[in-house]
């Protein structure tokens, strides 16, 4: 593809084409401009927008430390953002269901940009029709396994128990990473916990050798809400956490992830009103690059 100027263009993820038909890609990325499920600050809806503008400074050739460019590997669209009646909130998942599960069947990977932490339930639906039951890797300061699940409720911070209670999940092949919140009745207490704390004494291949012994040979789900990251390197979101990782440090696990049978990827939560400069945008669009990488393998 002919290299642009980064700041002039469409704004589709990486420069990527944009496509409705999905046939011979790998990896198709996805946008669902959704915030309803917030509990604190709104506008994560703008962020699939966000995150493809800030892509644009990425696309100029192999990705460090790769070494490689992943879109000379892989067959890579973006199809868009998922559509629905913003009136009628309750049918965004299974327009998501839809979405992804099409993606699926054209044989490629979904790398979905949200939006609050609450569209990952419908993009697990999907995988788990096609895959049964997936392992888990899950960066985020919350742990988003709240009392709730089988309510009708739609509340980010009860996606992953509403996910367990739906047989969604593997739960000993969940790990979650960053986390440094706690709240009474949380579920899952099979889930492997690597609160920010531990991650921080702990070198990257320590953290990653962990994951893997986690997940096994399992297909595995990574989602990533971007307030894992400490609010200095990530303030552009809705519930900001203090101590958590920097973006080096997350980006230094998952360059240790390459091998795992993965089955999809999402980063969610990034809301560009509260982002300075853009900056928790540019490190959402430099993540989601390194699942590109990711799926391209080695």
């Amino acid at each position: 593809m002919e290299q642009r100027a980064s700041y002039s263009g469409h704004a589709t993820f990486m420069r990527r084409p944009a496509s409705g038909s999905w046939e011979g890609t790998d990896l198709v990325v996805a946008g669902v401009p959704f915030d309803v499920a917030t509990t604190n600050r709104p506008g994560a809806r703008f962020g699939p927008r966000a995150i493809r503008e800030q892509s644009l400074q990425l696309d100029w050739g192999p990705i460090w430390p790769w070494g490689f460019d992943p879109f000379e590997r892989l067959r890579v669209v973006d199809s868009g953002d998922v559509d629905w009646d913003w009136g009628r909130p309750q049918d965004m998942a299974p327009a998501v269901l839809g979405h992804v599960g099409r993606i699926l069947d054209a044989g490629a990977l979904p790398l979905v940009f949200g939006g609050d932490h609450y569209v990952t339930l419908p993009v697990l639906r999907a995988l788990a029709e096609r895959h049964g039951p997936v392992a888990l890797v899950h960066f985020d300061a919350h742990r988003d396994v709240e009392t709730g699940a089988g309510e009708g409720r739609i509340d980010h911070g009860i996606v992953f128990s509403e996910a367990l209670a739906e047989g969604l999940l593997v739960e000993e092949a969940c790990v979650q990473i960053g986390i440094r919140t706690v709240f009474e009745g949380e579920t899952g207490s099979a889930m492997t916990v690597l609160d920010a704390g531990r991650v921080h004494a702990m070198e990257p291949e320590e953290v990653a050798r962990t994951i893997r012994e986690v997940v096994g040979g399992r297909p595995v789900h990574v989602t990533f809400d971007i307030d894992c990251l400490d609010p200095a390197f990530a303030p552009g979101t809705g519930t900001p956490v203090p101590g958590g990782l920097s973006t080096h440090q997350a980006r230094s696990v998952l360059w240790r992830l390459r091998g795992l049978r993965f089955a999809g990827f999402d980063i969610m939560e990034v809301a560009p009103a509260y982002d300075p400069a853009g900056i928790t945008a540019l490190a959402a669009a430099t993540l989601a690059v390194d699942f590109c990488c990711l799926a391209a393998g080695e």
